[in-house]
């Protein structure tokens, strides 16, 4: 048989992908998509299983049944209302939504926080369900399966290339999910998320408002990062690609006024009221940062780290960062407590052939020490057991000059891991917001005095209540504060 050219034989397989466009469920034209609607729900599927590795249900069948009928409500007033979506709020204090394709749905408590209406929480899910809906997801990873044909002729003929362009595929969603769609989808997605707002009875306006809600929050976590010499947050592409009095987003937001209904609802004592007692920032299932200390109650261990450091409680690593940044600390599990400490150590980070690995006891528990470079830098690691889990302490700076500097800084935090007392168990116990009827004359600076939230917890009050950044409440009003 003579080989076709592979210009060709691309130009067939492309030809036959345009013989089998789907068409869009949105505006009803032809797409070229080369992933089903049941490839679509399986990856979807496939998915969630690991965001759920990575984030947790909270842990409140109220507060979750409560999302899940309104984000119902909004899926079967959509285009798509024949698939089975799922919403879920994952415990989590970033200020986040995302969805997976299929019909997966997420939004933190950490953007709870920041909603002040049940129509502003719409919003947020009706703009996720827009990317749902419209395919979003898809039509990237349709792009970028178009553009590798050489990848996809060669995952025909050659079988063990599958699995590789499925992770290649899987990396792209994450970069979706991460860094948001892009302009245009983004904006399709509030077109779509206000028309389901007006169809379910909500005032598609509340898009605009949440819009604005989100970015005070950008606004004032960029001042705290100021200060804290850090980088403001980077989250998800939510609403990001708006800037300030977006006309096009006002344009989109507008269209969807004929389908408004003649009375709407914002149920913002109905959202406050679920909200009340929600847990503020970080939660017990993934430890507590209190003042330059770390607690965590059900892993049962605590650790101090230095003074003026700071401190990012992840769901995979506690880190703490020197003020200029030149040096870092990092407290991780490390996985079973097997053999010795010293043989984690080893195996974990392949440490280079001769290093000295130093048996040690810290706080009665048993542990290993040993100091190297890694990548150049200097390099002091410790590895404590704890029941059946070995837990890593890993600190590096950039320089020799720098690590000496922070020395005795870095041995004190290494050494400060012990098993947690029950006097610090109540220290472990979680913030939560609470919701008040401000008085004649309450104040944020009233409130801010008795809220356990640090030198900005006058501003931080104001952006939770919607009224940043020089709002004051008036007698009568709902508030939300923390406790």
């Amino acid at each position: 048989m003579k080989p076709a050219p592979l210009t060709r034989f691309a130009a067939l397989l492309v030809a036959a992908a345009l013989a089998n466009c789907a068409q869009n469920p949105v505006t009803g034209s032809p797409n070229l998509v080369l992933i089903s609607e049941s490839q679509e729900i399986a990856i979807g599927r496939r998915e969630d299983a690991n965001v759920r590795k990575q984030y947790s249900a909270y842990d409140s069948a109220p507060l979750q049944q409560y999302v899940s009928e309104i984000g119902q409500r909004l899926a079967k007033a959509s285009h798509r209302p024949g698939i089975e979506y799922r919403f879920l709020v994952v415990d989590s204090p970033e200020v986040n939504a995302f969805a997976l394709p299929g019909g997966y749905i997420y939004i933190t408590r950490g953007i709870l926080a920041y909603l002040n209406s049940e129509a502003e929480l719409a919003s947020v899910l009706g703009h996720e369900l827009g990317h749902v809906t419209a395919r979003h997801s898809v039509q990237q990873l349709t792009a970028a399966t178009a553009a590798g044909i050489g990848a996809s002729i060669l995952q025909i003929f050659v079988p063990e290339a599958r699995g590789v362009l499925g992770d290649n595929l899987v990396n792209l969603l994450g970069n979706v999910l991460l860094s948001g769609y892009g302009r245009e989808h983004e904006l399709e997605a509030d077109r779509l998320g206000a028309e389901y707002l007006a169809r379910t009875g909500y005032d598609p306006q509340a898009m605009v408002k949440v819009v604005g809600v989100l970015k005070n929050q950008e606004l004032f976590d960029a001042e705290v990062a100021k200060a804290e010499g850090r980088q403001p947050r980077a989250y998800h592409g939510l609403f990001a690609t708006h800037p300030d009095n977006d006309t096009r987003l006002r344009q989109v937001v507008g269209e969807a006024a004929r389908f408004k209904q003649a009375s709407t609802r914002t149920a913002q004592e109905e959202f406050l009221r679920r909200a009340d007692r929600m847990i503020f920032g970080d939660s017990p299932s993934q430890g507590i940062v209190r003042d330059g200390h770390f607690y965590h109650a059900e892993l049962g261990f605590a650790m101090r780290f230095p003074a003026g450091w700071r401190v990012q409680n992840r769901p995979e690593n506690v880190t703490a960062a020197s003020p200029g940044g030149e040096a870092l600390i990092d407290l991780r599990a490390g996985g079973p407590a097997k053999g010795t400490p010293a043989d984690v150590l080893r195996r974990a980070l392949r440490l280079p052939s001769g290093t000295e690995v130093s048996p040690t006891t810290v706080n009665a528990l048993q542990g290993a020490i040993a100091t190297t470079s890694i990548s150049g830098r200097p390099t002091r690691v410790a590895c404590v057991f704890l029941g059946e889990t070995a837990y890593l302490i890993g600190a590096q700076a950039r320089t020799g000059a720098a690590f000496n500097q922070h020395q005795g800084e870095i041995q004190s935090a290494l050494t400060s891991f012990h098993a947690i007392t029950e006097q610090e168990r109540a220290l472990a116990r979680p913030l939560r917001l609470r919701v008040i009827t401000a008085q004649p004359g309450t104040t944020f600076a009233e409130l801010a005095r008795r809220a356990p939230l640090g030198r900005f917890a006058e501003a931080h009050l104001r952006v939770i209540n919607g009224l940043y950044p020089a709002g004051e409440p008036v007698a009568g009003q709902s508030l939300k504060i923390v406790e």
